[in-house]
């Protein structure tokens, strides 16, 4: 070791040594974020704390030990108090536990083998053969793979259609999620955004009014709405762009279902999201509905749009059209081993319990006289946004405007939505919601509020 690194080490230590040691629960009592001057919750830092000489082997284990069972105490705590963000935290994969020792990935195209043989490839495959048949493409038509979260798909789909269309103009609807835009704004397109009906969907009207009718059109389908869990007219949307004069060779279509892409095929009697129409791309989130332990998604294209994407890697032995380059090797397994033990079945249930289960939250609130609604074809409650900091921190509540929402999931219990309900009309008592607010809240759902 260096002069130079052993003084860095040296005032590492002296550093650490002077900061205080986390107690069990110590920097996990709830208060992991700290109100900075800006108004925003900025999060708490635990240190990494370097051994001390005084210190032996076995009390340095114990503290660590300390540290991270107060940390699972604080997970449990806020898993039970979570209801405001789509993810399903009803799952056990302790059956897989064995495989955390090894490093999988799978770097590269999950088609394609690749030196490095710690990979879970035959998994993946599996799980995009499964979302094929769901939404209808057949083996030798698709192209997909295993992405690490729903914004990687947003960034591939819409990646995709730029590169078949190239002076393409992105259009969205302005409650679409912010991947959306963030990805036009990394690929340097030029984006529109498209008003929204008080559903929260695309009002076809206004697409048809700001399409550019010189360019090529890439449109974003939202298959749920961030906010309001809105599903877009994906046959409407397809209609507009045909009377506006639109080929198929001259749009693309990417349809953004983190969540309710796949909730919406088991829905009797909703718009199908299917490869038979003319779209280019469908993603969703892994970590959602699914339920995994770690952010991971899936991502299904046309194998022809593909062509100006893949390129050969030498370094790898593959070929490679990911947006990552090494990709999570447990995210396949985990979304295998449920898909797998659930099948088909086994999410038509989830699915008709979450429906069944928001209902259920929804009239619970308009009971308790609070301003609510609920979409034809969601598991998203929205209603009037609390006036409690506390209690929208204390659930985890999304907000926006005049607005929260709460988003009813497979783990989602009556009797987790009768201990929140009863929650939030304690929390009114003593922070009264305004006249204002109220009527803000009713503007934004438009007919669809519920009293």
């Amino acid at each position: 070791m260096t002069l130079e690194t052993t003084n860095i080490a040296s005032a590492a230590v002296k550093i650490t040594q002077e900061l205080p040691l986390p107690s069990p629960r110590g920097s996990f009592d709830g208060s992991d974020a700290v109100l900075n001057g800006n108004g925003q919750f900025a999060s708490r830092e635990l240190p990494v704390i370097e051994p001390s000489a005084s210190e032996n082997k076995e009390e340095l284990e114990a503290r660590v030990v300390k540290v991270i069972e107060g940390f699972r105490e604080h997970l449990e705590d806020r898993t039970r108090h979570h209801l405001g963000y789509p993810y399903n935290l009803d799952f056990d994969y302790g059956a897989l536990k064995s495989l955390q020792n090894f490093s999988i990935n799978n770097l590269g195209d999950p088609f394609i083998a690749s030196n490095y043989g710690v990979h879970s490839r035959q998994f993946e495959l599996g799980v995009l053969e499964w979302f094929a048949r769901l939404w209808e493409i057949s083996k030798d038509e698709y192209w997909g793979y295993i992405t690490n979260c729903g914004t990687e798909g947003n960034l591939h789909g819409i990646l995709v259609g730029r590169e078949c269309l190239p002076d393409g103009i992105l259009y969205s609807s302005k409650e679409s999620h912010y991947s959306v835009f963030k990805a036009a704004m990394m690929y340097r397109m030029e984006a529109k955004k498209i008003e929204t009906l008080p559903s929260g969907e695309i009002d076809c009207a206004d697409l048809a009014r700001q399409l550019d009718r010189s360019k090529p059109a890439i449109i974003n389908a939202n298959i749920g709405t961030t906010v309001k869990g809105a599903v877009d007219n994906l046959d409407e949307i397809i209609a507009t762009l045909y009377a506006a004069g639109y080929t198929e060779d001259r749009f693309y279509i990417h349809c953004d279902g983190a969540l309710f892409g796949l909730m919406i095929p088991f829905v009797k009697a909703a718009p199908m999201v299917t490869f038979k129409k003319p779209i280019g791309s469908v993603s969703v989130s892994g970590h959602k509905f699914v339920g995994c332990p770690t952010p991971c998604g899936v991502t299904i294209t046309r194998k022809w749009c593909m062509e100006k994407l893949s390129q050969t890697i030498e370094y790898l032995n593959s070929r490679d059209a990911t947006i990552m380059g090494s990709r999570n090797g447990h995210a396949p397994i985990y979304m295998w081993y449920t898909l797998t033990r659930k099948g088909y079945d086994g999410f038509q249930k989830d699915v008709t319990n979450c429906l069944q289960n928001a209902n259920l939250l929804k009239r619970k609130l308009r009971e308790a006289g609070i301003t609510c609604m609920l979409n034809e074809l969601s598991s998203t409650v929205v209603f009037e946004r609390p006036q409690e900091e506390a209690f929208i921190r204390k659930w985890q509540l999304a907000c926006e405007g005049p607005i929260a929402h709460a988003v009813v999931m497979p783990n989602i219990t009556p009797e987790k939505i009768d201990y929140f309900v009863s929650d939030y009309v304690k929390s009114r008592q003593t922070h009264p919601t305004t006249p204002e607010l109220v009527e803000g809240c009713r503007a934004t759902m438009g007919k669809h509020v519920d009293l």
